[in-house]
C-alpha cells in the first residue's frame, strides 16, 4: 500500500541504475534549522520513494517528527538503510543476490554521518547471518548510540516502541 510522505518533509532516494535496488531514504524534516541525523536500519525496501512512504516509512517520520519523543526532539534527518535493499513488498527472501553491490557502503555511511543509530528490523527477522553483518558495522563504529525497534515499523504502535539495544 502507498502512503503520503507527512508535511513538512523533503525526502531523497537512492536507487541503483536498475531502480531494483534502494539503498537509501534521506527525510529531511524542513520546520527545523538544525538538529541531529537518526540512521534506522530496516529489512527491506517496499515501495517507499522520495515522492511516496510506505507504511513502515510514514510511521518513522510520525514518531521521529510529530509524536514529541523526548530522544528524537534534536532529529532534523532521518537516513533509511536496510539489510537487503531489493525492492520487494510481499514474500521476501533474503538470499545473498537481495542484498545489493552497494548497499554496505550506504549502511556504513549512514552510520557515520548519524549520531544515533535504531535497529528496526523486528524480532522475527530471521536473516541472522545478514543480522550479524550489519551488526558487525554498526558496532564499528564506536559511541554510537543504538536503539532498537519491538516490532518492525510496519506492525509498530507508538507506545513503548523504542528500546535500548541489546543482542
Amino acid at each position: 500500500m502507498i502512503y503520503k510522505h507527512i508535511p513538512e518533509v523533503i525526502v531523497k532516494a537512492e536507487f541503483s541504475n536498475c531502480k531494483k535496488f534502494r539503498y537509501q531514504l534521506t527525510i529531511e524534516n524542513t520546520a527545523k534549522t538544525s538538529g541531529n541525523t537518526l540512521c534506522v536500519i530496516m529489512q527491506n525496501p517496499s515501495v517507499a520513494s522520495a515522492k511516496f512512504a510506505d507504511k513502515s516509512v510514514q510511521f518513522l517520520e510520525k514518531l521521529i517528527f510529530e509524536k514529541e519523543v523526548e530522544q528524537f526532539r534534536n532529529v532534523k534527518t532521518i537516513t533509511v538503510v536496510n539489510q537487503f535493499a531489493y525492492v520487494q513488498t510481499n514474500g521476501f527472501i533474503g538470499s545473498s543476490n537481495k542484498i545489493g553491490k552497494e548497499n554496505d557502503r550506504f549502511i556504513r555511511q549512514s552510520i557515520k554521518d548519524s549520531n544515533m543509530v535504531i535497529v528496526a528490523w523486528g524480532k522475527t527477522n530471521p536473516f541472522l547471518k545478514r543480522q550479524k553483518d550489519i551488526l558487525r558495522i554498526v558496532y564499528s563504529f564506536k559511541g554510537k548510540k543504538v536503539l532498537m525497534t519491538k516490532k518492525h515499523p510496519s506492525r509498530g504502535t507508538y507506545q513503548d516502541f523504542i528500546m535500548p539495544f541489546s543482542n
